[in-house]
């Protein structure tokens, strides 16, 4: 088993990739723990972060903040080590309605999953790897600062098998349910194991081959890794460890001496709520807790154990939960990287997980629905956070000032630490360090990445006033489609974005809006079209969503630009401006009557990113040539048809709209169900092709239905 990372591409790093490359690795190497990779939109930022980790071979995290970039993350580095493990590791929920309680109208909603098995697989294969392959990079969203259970419990619940092993077939068995997987003879699925005679079937959790294992009786006589579809074999093994099916493991042993920690807990928690007259409380309390623990005691499981795995853990009240991270620290300590991509968005969202789930678990703990060590079943804190990560490294074209500072107050320590050994060394052992270490006069914080392969410059920008903003708008946008370029416009309000869009197609111009009002895939479908010549502008509120690569657009035009707030911030101007930047003649129109400091330093930004790409082209004398970028495939496909005699024959992706469309009023409770089912059936199949968003769409309107129709 191959335990070094293997870059395999057909491209070599260009521009200054290469600089990026080895400043990173050495500074890594030199003992930074935090510096900062400012890249530009289309400078390779992932290639270069993939030979990073190729040339340093330490396992790796890179924690994106949505499931659908995390998604594009996995899939690009999974191309780039195709001979190594890398996983994908985000919340396994196609559907996910968190257990909670509304006093206001005392409203309890209990804990309603569907748990996606492929994402699931995914999830479990990413530990795995790690407690097993050195050569393992994870992509995660911030699923990754969740409690997951004890490492140490979860690498101690194997089963090791090994061909000519002399055990009982009722052991192997009884191993099996005590690592969680089900015997299902007829509906063999990972997970589960089934018993035919001598032979026993089990299909491991996160895999996508199945093993055999042959007994006579007394011992294993043989061990076969198989196709689960067909039985037919794949390989012939000699010994097999088999992982555990579910993250949160209990170990029966020590279940009685847990229970009982439980149980006083819980006359505490009973005490407290009679002594303060709640006897309702009192009395659920009671009643939630024993349950759950006769189901742990005959199942070793119930939904919602995470809720006890503080007393598992063996942690104490207000400990860190057990997350990705320990898995990281468990096998390899602090030699491992931690890579956070689009860092001005990532950070935040790290930062702000650990409020809200405590503010929905104490009113479940304050009203009787759960024990006090609900509370420990939660996200990192902050500052939790920061006291687990290794060497890191943040990835973003616009950097926040937070992570930018962090990491120029870590390169001044190192450097004086290095200046102080200097001064202190005997001049052999000074030399030697000064060479090694580049004089230890000036180690870069924030590496930048500002050239593109393809020699693409960021745009132009101009500035013009307000007061005629659409007209002269109007005039910029034919002259852009006279040559066969398409236009992205930004506006402040969902209304003025129709209002515009209404007003250029009166004037015969082939245009569309773009707000969250807009259903999930046609978002998707309207870039595409654009694309396509479908349109050839888009108008819209936020255009910063990440993935939204256009070679096509080579004007982007900012209203109101001078209107200070988050969608003309700094940060968010930048990411805007970035969106020209993949076509030859990309440019930037600015309306303003006045410029802001937000405005005056996104343009400085800009400007000096421009002048260093042009002095680079002159001196390699290289000119710069447009992306030739063909359009993705639709993540599902119209071809698929439905037949159904009460909702019609349906196409995936382009008429299951019309299931959406369907009033509550126009059902009957038996057509309702049937929806709900097919809606059911489409969320899965669009959680399974990576997009979340819809999946997440179809979901809520589950959820309408159900309570309308009372189900």
């Amino acid at each position: 088993m191959r335990m070094d990372f293997q870059l395999i591409s057909d491209y070599q790093p260009t521009g200054d990739q290469p600089q990026a490359i080895t400043t990173l690795t050495k500074n890594i190497n030199q003992g930074i723990s935090e510096q900062v990779l400012l890249g530009v939109t289309g400078s390779g930022k992932t290639f270069t972060m993939a030979n990073v980790v190729a040339q340093l071979n330490r396992p790796t995290l890179v924690i994106s903040h949505n499931k659908t970039l995390a998604a594009q993350l996995y899939q690009e580095f999974k191309s780039f080590f195709p001979k190594n493990a890398v996983s994908y590791f985000v919340s396994y929920y196609d559907y996910y309605q968190p257990e909670a309680y509304i006093p206001q109208s005392d409203t309890y909603i209990e804990k309603e999953t569907e748990i996606n098995e492929e994402i699931d697989k995914l999830r479990l294969a990413a530990t795995t790897n790690l407690l097993t392959r050195k050569d393992t990079l994870i992509v995660s969203s911030v699923s990754c600062i969740y409690n997951i259970g004890s490492p140490k419990e979860y690498g101690s619940f194997i089963l090791e098998m090994r061909s000519g092993m002399e055990v009982t077939r009722e052991s192997i068995l009884a191993r099996l349910v005590n690592l969680q997987y089900e015997r299902s003879d007829y509906g063999f699925h990972r997970g589960t194991f089934r018993v035919r005679g001598d032979t026993l079937d089990l299909f491991p959790a996160y895999a996508d081959t199945a093993v055999r294992i042959e007994h006579d009786g007394k011992r294993v006589t043989k061990l076969r890794k198989i196709d689960p579809l067909t039985g037919n074999t794949i390989e012939e093994l000699s010994l097999y460890v088999l992982y555990p099916a579910k993250h949160y493991m209990t170990d029966p042993q020590q279940n009685k001496a847990v229970f009982k920690v439980i149980e006083a807990d819980l006359e505490q928690q009973i005490q407290l709520f009679k002594s303060h007259q709640k006897l309702l409380e009192a009395q659920r309390i009671q009643q939630k807790v024993r349950f759950d623990l006769e189901m742990i005691q005959e199942l070793g499981y119930v939904n919602g154990i995470e809720n006890y795995s503080r007393y598992f853990d063996g942690r104490n009240p207000g400990d860190a939960p057990y997350t990705l991270f320990d898995y990281y620290q468990e096998t390899y300590g602090n030699e491992w990287l931690l890579i956070i991509d689009e860092s001005h968005m990532t950070v935040p969202q790290i930062r702000g997980m650990y409020n809200g789930d405590r503010a929905r678990k104490e009113v479940l703990v304050n009203f009787g629905f759960r024990l006090p060590a609900a509370l420990d079943n939660r996200p990192l804190r902050f500052d939790e956070f920061l006291r687990r990560i290794p060497q890191t490294v943040y990835v973003s074209a616009t950097p926040a000032q937070w992570e930018v500072e962090r990491a120029q107050h870590n390169a001044t320590t190192i450097q004086q630490l290095n200046n102080r050994a200097i001064e202190q060394s005997v001049v052999g052992a000074k030399k030697s360090l000064t060479v090694e270490n580049g004089g230890a006069q000036n180690i870069p914080a924030v590496i930048e990445q500002l050239i593109r392969p393809t020699g693409l410059i960021d745009p132009e920008v101009t500035i013009r006033p307000v007061g005629n903003q659409v007209a002269n708008l109007e005039i910029e946008i034919r002259a852009t489609i006279s040559n066969g370029q398409r236009v992205l416009v930004t506006t402040l309000t969902k209304r003025m974005a129709e209002d515009l869009s209404t007003f250029l197609e009166e004037k015969g111009i082939k245009v569309h809006y773009l707000h969250s009002d807009v259903l999930t895939l046609e978002r998707s479908d309207i870039l595409d079209d654009l694309r396509a010549g479908k349109y050839d502008v888009i108008v819209g509120i936020n255009l910063l969503r990440e993935g939204l690569d256009l070679p096509e657009v080579s004007l982007v035009a900012i209203l109101d630009a001078d209107k200070e707030g988050f969608l003309r911030s700094e940060v968010s101007l930048i990411q805007t401006m970035g969106r020209a930047a993949r076509h030859v003649s990309g440019r930037v129109i600015m309306y303003a009557d006045v410029v802001t400091g937000s405005m005056q330093r996104a343009i400085a930004e800009v400007k000096r990113r421009r002048e260093i790409q042009l002095a680079y082209n002159q001196k390699h004398n290289i000119t710069p040539t447009g992306i030739s970028k063909p359009i993705r495939d639709k993540l599902v496909t119209t071809e698929e048809t439905v037949d159904d005699p009460v909702f019609g024959s349906t196409k995936r992706k382009s008429d299951e709209r019309k299931l959406l469309e369907i009033k509550d009023e126009s059902l009957t409770p038996q057509d309702a169900k049937r929806l709900i089912k097919k809606l059911e059936t489409e969320m899965r199949h669009a959680a399974a092709n990576l997009d979340f968003e819809f999946a997440a769409e179809l979901r809520d309107r589950i959820r309408e239905l159900k309570q309308s129709s009372m189900l």
